[in-house]
């Protein structure tokens, strides 16, 4: 009996200690949870919460509108409207594109290029990042896919702004176009710090006023907090900051002028560009052939880029901002008031004319092998005797032509604001030195500046240049900068700011000098080379016709008829009326024309008609 009482006791003491040790455990361990508790419900709290809140706020960028562009009487010339796409966010799909496109076909028409083109982005672009699958998605099938997208994890229906062109080609140069950000782009965006207000946004500027302006066009990204299920599916909208549209743009540029413009370079290859001269604004800008720019919004397809990259008349080159062309006569009148303000030689100074200058036993003649006898200043520009020119330019020197000719705007940036603009060449003894690297290439020969004096040799600038210095002529030397947009208008406030308002220099010229060579610049559109354009005309044009050589003759004569076509010579024409109260200056080329005479001067001709006669054709 003993011996099993004391066993009892002595297990009792066991199980008694094991219930206490128990109890300490289960308190150390309520202790402890406790204590966890403690510390992220009271110490984490913050940080936690924030994390929590993540997981369950997701905040969605929500793209701004972008601003329109509009010409200068408000016509829109580039404008928005409301696009559904489907986009894939590969990293979220289970990676079988095959099956996907196939399951997705059952909702939405996808068509083989569609399948394509995603297929070779998803190799092409990061997993994380959305691909366009297919653009263009109407309301049925967005509500079929809306119904179902729960069964398509990482395929989304997006909204989105579109840019829309629509005039099509017309003035396709200035306006450029937009396409989707390339990872070009977003590096470009992240040095300027500006990768945050993109997201969201699938299109920038490309080219033209699209690009040169794309941080005014594109507006200030709005955000939006969503609260999402586990899955990843919107609940509610818990906040939103809206999106700032882009601002507006309102163009210097005439819509219906433009249309008249380019009208009169169908079938041609050329440009033109109309500027007005007390301020500067371009009326015109006109590069043949052109292009739609619709085709590059969403990407151009295969086809459409081979047949405007391809095509031998080259659509895509912005000709009067990127061609350089040798001027020919046109820059005749700049010599000659060169001519006067260097005191080289007086208007009434009389030289002779017998068809040809020579210099060290080399004759350059006169054009056609006409001669104009004893001839003056006024005489010269009128009937455009390179012989007069041929001794005025080694009495000028290159040098002092170039550093006159250079305040006009030629062989310089004009700063127009749009990207691509190219300097040309305005000669000079310097410009030798560093152009060629032979020591006797380096040398300035006075031949070469007779062939300056007349527009040709080494001169090598853009139409653009060209017209720029017609309007600073017509402006009696007053430059205003030339420039696309006049205005910007804020989206909220519709408060509007001009762009230019003041001149960029001012040219110390003459009065009178500026009056010799306007007087004969109106002569030639009377009696002299341009005669046959500007008969009975209503208002006075003080013009100059130009040709210039696309290859030396080497002495021979120049036959066009027996030139292949696209070796004959440029005509072009530089004009602005009316004479006495410029409203327009203007500056063409006719690639291959010919003559600038017949080949140039009758559209501009009717480009003044259009612009300055009360019977402007009205637009449809």
């Amino acid at each position: 009996m003993f011996e099993f009482r004391k066993i009892t006791q002595h297990q009792r003491r066991r199980v008694l200690l094991r219930v206490w040790v128990a109890g300490l455990v289960a308190i150390l361990g309520f202790a402890a949870l406790g204590g966890r508790l403690w510390y992220l419900q009271v110490v984490r709290y913050e940080g936690l919460a924030a994390r929590a809140d993540k997981n369950r706020i997701a905040v969605m960028p929500i793209p701004p509108r972008r601003g329109e562009i509009t010409d200068r009487n408000g016509i829109v010339l580039a404008r928005n409207y409301r696009d559904y796409t489907i986009e894939v966010t590969p990293a979220q799909t289970s990676g079988d594109y095959e099956a996907l496109l196939e399951n997705l076909s059952e909702l939405i028409y996808l068509s083989d290029g569609d399948r394509k083109r995603f297929l070779k982005n998803v190799k092409q672009n990061g997993r994380y990042r959305p691909i366009l699958l297919r653009n263009n998605i109407n309301e049925v099938e967005a509500s079929w896919f809306a119904s179902h997208a729960w069964k398509f994890p990482g395929v989304e229906l997006r909204a989105r702004w579109v840019r829309e062109y629509p005039h099509g080609e017309t003035a396709a140069h200035v306006l450029g176009f937009v396409g989707r950000l390339s990872e070009d782009d977003l590096v470009r965006l992240e040095e300027k710090g500006l990768t945050g207000n993109y997201r969201g946004t699938d299109s920038i500027g490309k080219k033209g006023v699209e690009k040169t302006w794309e941080e005014t066009l594109h507006g200030s990204t709005g955000l939006e907090e969503v609260e999402v299920t586990a899955t990843g599916r919107p609940v509610r909208s818990l906040s939103r900051i809206d999106p700032v549209p882009g601002a507006n743009l309102r163009l210097s540029l005439d819509l219906g002028l433009q249309q008249a413009a380019e009208a009169e370079f169908e079938g041609k290859r050329g440009a033109l560009v109309a500027i007005e001269p007390k301020s500067g604004e371009i009326l015109s800008f006109v590069s043949a052939p052109s292009f739609d720019p619709n085709l590059f919004i969403d990407g151009i397809d295969v086809e459409n880029w081979r047949k405007l990259n391809d095509s031998p008349d080259h659509p895509l080159i912005n000709r009067p901002l990127y061609g350089t062309y040798p001027i020919g006569s046109t820059y005749k009148p700049f010599v000659a008031l060169a001519g006067l303000e260097l005191g080289k030689r007086s208007a009434s100074e009389r030289i002779y004319d017998p068809g040809f200058f020579e210099l060290a036993g080399q004759r350059f003649r006169n054009a056609g092998g006409a001669s104009y006898g004893h001839t003056d200043m006024h005489r010269a520009i009128v009937v455009s005797s390179d012989t007069y020119f041929y001794s005025l330019g080694p009495e000028i020197g290159v040098d002092a032509l170039h550093d006159f000719n250079k305040q006009f705007g030629f062989g310089q940036l004009t700063g127009i604001d749009l990207d691509g603009e190219r300097k040309g060449v305005l000669p000079s003894t310097d410009w030798k030195k560093s152009a060629y690297s032979d020591a006797q290439q380096q040398r300035w020969y006075t031949g070469e500046t007779v062939s300056v004096a007349v527009g040709q040799g080494y001169n090598a600038f853009t139409l653009l240049q060209l017209a720029q210095a017609t309007s600073v002529l017509a402006n009696e030397g007053v430059y205003m900068k030339p420039h696309l947009v006049s205005q910007v208008q804020d989206s909220l406030s519709d408060e509007v700011e001009p762009t230019v308002t003041e001149p960029s220099h001012i040219i110390d010229l003459h009065p009178e000098h500026v009056k010799t060579i306007r007087d004969a610049m109106v002569d030639v559109s009377r009696k002299g080379t341009a005669r046959a354009s500007f008969a009975d005309i209503p208002y006075d044009v003080a013009g100059k016709t130009g040709t210039a050589q696309m290859f030396s003759l080497r002495g021979g004569e120049y036959q066009a008829e027996s030139v292949h076509e696209r070796l004959r010579d440029h005509a072009l024409f530089i004009a602005y009326a009316p004479a006495d109260d410029p409203q327009i200056a203007l500056a063409l080329i006719v690639e291959n024309g010919g003559w600038g005479a017949t080949a140039a001067a009758p559209i501009a001709r009717r480009i003044f008609d259009y612009w300055l006669s009360p019977e402007q054709v009205a637009l449809p």
